[in-house]
């Protein structure tokens, strides 16, 4: 029989039994159930609060972002414009480099006009002269004696030598 009341139940044994476990359950889940379920409470809020800030961030990220791509924009079409308005005014600068230059070389080539008109009216004028002198130097050979053909012909050789020595003088 003995076998038999190692087998056999207690009825005060599992009453005693489900008290100390009721007793279990009420110590666990005044001392630790509440305390972790406030302390996975606090977690679940501070990690909902990092991803409400992380979405913040994101949105202003995203905001950031668009104002850069708008001032890069603006800065760009400011930049075309710089540059536009330089070529304009690097253009007009040329056409009016180019206008001072003409007007530069117009007065040079006047001028150079000018002063050749003058050699000319000088040269001429030198010319003139040596024809009134050597007429007056034939004229004067030709009254001093009366010339024969042969005469005047040597006579015009001598005065064109004579002329022609004084020039060659100067030409040295």
């Amino acid at each position: 029989m003995q076998s038999l009341e190692v087998i056999s139940v207690n009825l005060w044994h599992i009453v005693a039994s489900l008290l100390n476990l009721l007793l279990l359950y009420l110590m666990i889940k005044k001392f630790f159930y509440r305390p972790v379920k406030n302390m996975l409470e606090q977690r679940q809020n501070s990690l909902n609060s990092r991803y409400q800030k992380a979405e913040e961030a994101l949105k202003q990220a995203q905001g950031d972002q668009r104002l850069y791509r708008e001032k890069l924009s603006l800065a760009e079409k400011e930049a075309d414009a710089i540059i536009q308005n330089a070529v304009r005014n690097a253009s007009y600068r040329e056409k009016e480099i180019l206008e001072n230059a003409k007007c530069e070389a117009d007065g040079i080539v006047r001028q150079a006009e000018e002063n050749a008109a003058l050699e000319l009216k000088k040269a001429e004028k030198q010319i003139r002269d040596e024809i009134v002198s050597v007429s007056a130097a034939l004229s004067e050979k030709i009254l001093e004696r009366e010339v024969s053909p042969s005469d005047q012909t040597n006579l015009i050789d001598s005065l064109i030598r004579e002329m022609e020595e004084p020039h060659e003088a100067h030409r040295s």
